[in-house]
């Protein structure tokens, strides 16, 4: 879906590279929970991190946390806050590598324990870090020390109310007007906070709200001095899908005018969504226990890497809406009983496919997997490319036209004239991305039914029934776990070739002895005579 105003404000000012003077660029951890080495990478403002429990996404905030020293007393935080030895855990020979600017200056150092202490404090710099666990989603009525306030007989000492701008940003992310939101404290206890909210004339504690109401609340009153890092643990907790949403644009606004940097940790499609590919890194286990971080992955993707329930044998990944279709109509085409044998996942920016690629040569998927990506992405070590040497649009548009759109009118209940003319119209845009939305506009059609339509129209009577084989052989390939690398662009004959000559038997004559026919060496993907694989922290961008 396309990129709210709060998104494109921020990624706007971003891409001048003239703000955030303080940044966090990447963390490096090895030795802490299982990390070996694995970097995760700020490319963004908001960087969301995503994947299944127990993959380390909480490790990946807990060690931004602690490369930074706090300028305000009493909120400095140590990796020994968060990586603690206990009676069962035992941390040694642990490593958090880290790279930050500050203006025009680049530094990296290292916070490491290689034995009892954790080492490299004094060195590192300072910067405020707000670190919001999820402490936040527990019920007010749960937390410690907080039952002996729900009592009558107290009364509310001292509040902070929500000066303006914060109370409209609270009405905003909830979708509903508040005349008043406040931390209060009682006279009973001076620290021990309290949300009170004031709607439609009544007011009412954390005692009496709703879930959301409490994480949004104690949320915004997090402080966040500019140029803050602030790391947020599932940040869509007890919210809505519509209330997520205006959270993730609120946190951009914010980032924009205080140049924040923000990491949050996040099992929601919705949140993924509303960020850029560029924002998205996907941390996947591999059935050796080792991780990748994949990033610019699409909402699809991280949610079958989430999915417990598996409906297929085999897991193919292409980048887009589009793509899938298309390889769909091909399969049904060549080979139709793999289609249900198979799940067809887009994976976002061809960046994700090319890192996929690496994880097939590497055998770290731990079920059947293949990838194909689009035409013009070129020959890539692990992947397959769809038919033509361009994006789908353009191979199965202009296919079609050349064979003056065959019965694309048939399969749509449209005239022919329609559909010739409003495909015709569409290819005269620049981009081509917006060819298929426009010509399903004005053939008052969906863009799903349309493009369905033009792919198995194009799979049944344009493409090459070969390289249609050639690509349901690669999924079949994959089903039975057969790696066949990559495949190159197919090239069709250009005319048949000439069997052999028959030589006759009778009467016999010595036969001249042919010449050796070298096998050339295979050629890999890095152009050598040697398949290579790229190590866990290589492959991850």
């Amino acid at each position: 879906m396309p990129n709210s105003d709060e998104i494109r404000r921020l990624n706007s000012k971003w891409q001048t590279n003239t703000g955030w003077p303080k940044r966090l660029e990447w963390v490096e951890i090895d030795g802490l929970r299982g990390w070996t080495r694995q970097r995760f990478e700020l490319r963004f403002p908001i960087m969301a991190v995503v994947g299944e429990n127990g993959v380390g996404k909480s490790t990946v905030l807990q060690s931004a946390a602690s490369v930074y020293r706090s300028p305000e007393k009493g909120k400095e935080r140590f990796a020994s806050d968060f990586f603690p030895d206990t009676p069962w855990d035992k941390i040694r020979d642990a490593k958090i590598r880290y790279s930050v600017r500050e203006g025009d200056e680049q530094y990296s150092d290292t916070i490491r324990k290689p034995s009892n202490r954790w080492r490299g404090n004094p060195e590192r710099k300072m910067r405020n870090v707000e670190y919001i666990d999820l402490s936040r989603v527990q019920p007010v009525s749960g937390r410690l020390g907080y039952k002996t306030l729900a009592n009558p007989a107290f009364f509310e000492t001292e509040a902070s109310p929500f000066e303006k701008g914060k109370l409209a940003r609270f009405s905003g992310i909830m979708g509903r007007t508040y005349e008043l939101a406040k931390m209060a404290v009682t006279d009973q206890d001076s620290k021990r906070e309290v949300p009170v909210v004031g709607h439609h004339g009544a007011s009412y504690s954390g005692f009496h709200q709703g879930a959301g109401e409490t994480t949004v609340a104690e949320l915004l009153q997090a402080d966040m001095p500019r140029y803050s890092l602030v790391l947020i643990d599932e940040v869509e907790s007890s919210l809505h899908p519509r209330a997520q949403r205006r959270l993730v644009r609120d946190l951009a606004a914010k980032a924009r005018e205080l140049e924040l940097q923000i990491v949050i940790t996040t099992h929601s499609p919705y949140v993924l969504e509303e960020l850029p590919f560029e924002a998205r890194a996907c941390i996947v286990q591999t059935p050796a226990g080792t991780r990748e971080i994949v990033y610019g992955v699409s909402p699809e993707f991280a949610m079958t890497k989430m999915d417990d329930i598996q409906h297929s044998e085999c897991d193919v990944y292409v980048e887009d809406a589009a793509a899938a279709t298309m390889l769909t109509e091909i399969l049904i085409a060549a080979r139709a009983e793999l289609v249900g044998r198979c799940q067809v996942v887009p994976f976002g920016a061809s960046s994700v496919g090319k890192s996929l690629g690496q994880m097939i040569l590497g055998k770290r998927f731990p079920r059947p997997s293949c990838v194909f990506l689009d035409g013009d992405e070129g020959t890539v070590g692990g992947c397959h490319n769809l038919p033509g040497e361009d994006a789908p649009e353009r191979v199965v548009f202009e296919a079609l036209r050349e064979r003056n759109w065959l019965n694309v009118h048939d399969r749509t209940g449209r005239a022919f004239a329609e559909v010739a003319d409003a495909c015709g119209k569409a290819m005269a845009l620049p981009d081509h991305h917006q060819w298929l939305r426009q010509a399903a506009s004005n053939l008052f059609l969906s863009s799903e039914t349309l493009w369905q339509a033009m792919c198995a129209e194009w799979a049944s009577n344009c493409l090459d029934p070969e390289e249609a084989t050639e690509i349901a052989q690669a999924v079949e390939d994959a089903l039975i776990g057969v790696h066949s690398g990559s495949r190159p662009p197919f090239v069709p004959a250009a005319s048949p070739v000439p069997p052999d000559p028959i030589v006759e038997e009778e009467p016999p004559a010595p036969v001249p002895q042919a010449e050796p026919v070298s096998t050339p060496e295979p050629i890999y993907p890095n152009g050598t005579g040697q398949l290579f694989e790229l190590s866990p922290t290589d492959a991850q961008g």
